[in-house]
């Protein structure tokens, strides 16, 4: 028994030594500093460390570490000090070996590394959820000193999926659900989007196997017909690179079973009808450094001229990279088939950043840490405001983070033309939150492409956005629902919890004060039954007491004392409204067909010698009043019709009936009020109309005929229909207008 032992021992021994051989092989194959000791060293301490411990599946512990390392070398392409840390990620945690150890042996970078790993491990839900998203909060903290700690997480999440068979199914199901939930966008969203594709496919298995398994075997099934049109596709475009003398390869891109599954989710189509499960990608070696970027668009501009070219689908991330790195052009071209197929362009180097993410600047340097990571800095600098004020419950602090893990990305400008990198789906408010709290917080709509939005404005990529802002403006609770992005919803929530608990002292102190005449004092038990009275919680009932939306009267004092009579004061809250007042002075409205007639007879158009024996009125189409360039046309009853030039109809009429056009001049002598509609539009606000009919009536004493306004989530549109003599005075009553601060835009229709 003792032989057979020793001869498993010896086996396992073998097994090990063969991957740490092949490991080395691997790391030798890199363009790392040749640090072969120190990982040597690292491997026999964690190996020691970890002797005589077996994985679930039954294999020596050792082999873990040792997978771990090989991904983070060959997948991820880091170099000794990431490979180290990999091979010691458990040793702390596991053993009895700490962290000071682990420094006095490999110094002080190797042990912050292992240090965040151990700090950082087991899974993020469970029975303790808070303690684990404690230990999501560490991740990021580390992370966002040392990236590399996260990059070695992964490639542990990684083989732990690879491995998960070995664990009974209630594991497998918790395990496949947090890598969905925050390793595959964490993936994604560092550009590791090789890794990101195969943790959502292994949790996508062990969630749903056999979806996982149909979708699986059709797409082996259509694989002989995919690769029949990649070939037919792309035998024309190697001709057209082979002319260019560009070196490069082109290889076939199947869409994996998890995006297929989501896609069959999302439309509500079976696997048949998913028509872009093939894409094909070209990977070139540039000339030189500086004509990488000519040369994805002249592949581009070759390419485009053998297939037709969808123009709406064209993805130019070469002059403005995904803020996870990635860089390529992307073009979806039509086949002879009649298929859509998208081809993406990248050279190596944007390939290697597509492949490996961030991870990429340690490929030909191992000492890259401290160098400037342009977009990554900013999503840290992110996560490191959102930590500063972490949510009270653990669950919203991890939704906060997933927000923008997995988002795809739009890119915006502000109005002197520079770019924003926003998730998909933003609004006009997270773009303010995205330039500065301050402007977020005071923030009343925006102009997007000259056009007057509401704080609830998606965005789309190529918009110019101007954030319009008030100084009376406030954090709203509403905005949360708003809101798409983690920094504008954290930001916002952090400052509600801030002003409510404000109002919830200042809700104390007014109870105190009320109740210090009757000897109480307002504590809890007292608050507990004050709230349980107006059925509300504790909080919500100071809040509102301190806010002065609540207000405390007798009865309650009485249900509180058991008395029906105290004497005690009764606080009322009594709205003061400010009535509008009738305008003696107005004129009468000429809606009466009497007072129609007396406008048309008091009307003076000097016109020619036929038309003066004519009639005329009006176009309703353009409604043009005196000062308005016009003319008129003679109709088949003989009556003139007078338009505006600009009019449409009377642009038509000019080219048909050009016998008929009648040159006109006005000359009313201002005996005669026109019916005028002005459109106005802008961010709603409290005595607006009051505002509006202040300038009309009592400033230029003018009467209104209809005035309608209608608000949508803080933005109003309003028409109104004024009496006016002539052109003059529309102007001078928009010009009026435009002072109300809330107006922004005002069109005479």
């Amino acid at each position: 028994m003792e032989d057979l032992n020793e001869h498993k021992e010896m086996t396992d021994d073998e097994m090990i030594q063969q991957a740490f051989e092949g490991l080395l092989n691997d790391y030798l194959a890199t363009n790392h500093r040749k640090r072969v000791e120190i990982i040597t060293k690292a491997f026999n301490f964690a190996n020691q460390a970890h002797r005589g411990v077996k994985r679930l599946s039954g294999e020596p512990y050792i082999m873990h570490p040792l997978a771990v390392a090989k991904i983070v070398c060959n997948e991820i392409g880091l170099g000794s000090t990431s490979i180290c840390a990999a091979l010691l990620h458990d040793v702390v945690e596991d053993t009895d070996y700490t962290t000071e150890d682990i420094e006095n042996l490999f110094g002080a970078k190797i042990a912050q590394i292992v240090d965040g790993l151990t700090k950082i491990s087991g899974g993020i839900f469970g029975d303790h959820a808070s303690a684990q998203a404690e230990n999501f909060k560490k991740l990021l903290l580390t992370m966002s000193s040392d990236i590399r700690v996260i990059l070695i997480k992964i490639a542990d999440r990684l083989h732990n999926m690879r491995t998960l068979a070995s664990q009974a199914p209630n594991k497998q199901y918790k395990i496949a659900g947090e890598t969905l939930y925050l390793y595959a966008p964490l993936a994604y969203r560092l550009g590791l989007n090789k890794i990101k594709s195969e943790l959502e496919d292994l949790s996508f298995k062990y969630e749903h196997p056999e979806e996982y398994n149909a979708i699986k075997k059709k797409l082996e099934a259509t694989a002989s017909e995919r690769d029949k049109v990649f070939q037919e596709f792309t035998a024309p475009i190697r001709q057209a690179l082979d002319k260019m003398g560009l070196k490069y390869s082109i290889m076939a891109r199947v869409k994996t079973v998890y995006s297929i599954w989501s896609k069959m989710q999302l439309k509500h189509v079976p696997f048949e009808e998913v028509f872009d499960i093939l894409a094909v990608r070209i990977i070139f070696e540039p000339k030189s450094k500086e004509e990488e970027l000519n040369d994805c668009f002249d592949i581009y501009v070759s390419i485009s001229k053998i297939y037709k070219a969808h123009p709406d689908r064209i993805r130019d991330w070469v002059s403005h990279p995904k803020s996870n790195g990635y860089q390529a052009l992307h073009v979806t071209l039509m086949a002879n088939n009649g298929q859509w197929i998208e081809v993406q362009i990248r050279s190596e180097r944007m390939n290697d950043i597509a492949e490996q993410g961030f991870a990429a600047h340690w490929k030909y340097k191992e000492g890259a840490v401290g160098e400037d990571e342009g977009e990554l800095e900013k999503w840290l600098n992110t996560i490191k405001e959102i930590l500063d004020d972490p949510q009270p419950d653990a669950i919203d602090f991890l939704d906060t983070i997933k927000l923008n893990l997995f988002a795809q990305e739009i890119f915006v400008f502000t109005p002197k033309g520079e770019i924003k990198t926003l998730p998909q789906n933003s609004t006009a408010l997270d773009f303010a939150f995205s330039l500065h709290t301050e402007i977020g917080c005071h923030c009343i709509g925006a102009k997007v492409n000259h056009k007057l939005v509401p704080l609830s404005h998606k965005l789309q990529s190529g918009d110019q956005v101007e954030v319009l802002t008030s100084r009376s403006q406030h954090v709203q609770s509403e905005w949360l629902s708003i809101a798409a992005t983690a920094k504008a919803r954290n930001k916002i929530a952090s400052i509600l919890r801030k002003e409510s608990k404000a109002l919830q002292a200042e809700g104390i102190k007014i109870l105190n004060d009320l109740l210090k005449s009757e000897n109480l004092h307002a504590d809890e038990a007292l608050i507990g039954r004050l709230a349980i009275l107006h059925n509300k919680t504790p909080e919500v009932f100071l809040t509102e007491i301190g806010s002065k939306k609540l207000v405390l009267n007798e009865n309650d004092l009485n249900e509180l004392k058991g008395k029906q009579n105290s004497g005690w004061k009764k606080f009322l809250k009594i709205p003061f409204i400010k009535g509008d007042k009738q305008d003696k002075n107005s004129k009468p409205q000429p809606d009466s067909p009497q007072e129609k007639e007396k406008i048309n007879t008091k009307q003076i158009i000097k016109l020619d010698e036929e038309a003066i024996q004519s009639k005329y009125k009006m176009a309703d189409c353009c409604h043009p009043i005196p000062g308005d360039d016009v003319l008129g046309y003679i109709d088949d009853n003989g009556n003139v019709i007078i338009h505006k030039r600009q009019c449409p109809v009377a642009m038509k009429l000019k080219s048909s009936y050009g016998r008929r056009i009648l040159a006109t001049q006005w000359d009313t002598h201002r005996q005669l009020s026109f019916i005028v509609t002005l459109h106005i539009e802008g961010v709603d606000c409290l005595g607006l109309v009051n505002d509006v009919t202040q300038i009309i009536s009592r400033q230029f004493n003018v009467n209104i005929r209809k005035l309608s306004i209608e608000t949508n989530e803080g933005i109003f549109h309003g028409d109104i229909q004024l009496y006016a003599y002539d052109v003059q005075d529309v102007q001078t009553i928009i010009n009026g207008l435009k002072k109300i601060k809330n107006i922004k835009n005002i069109i005479r229709e």
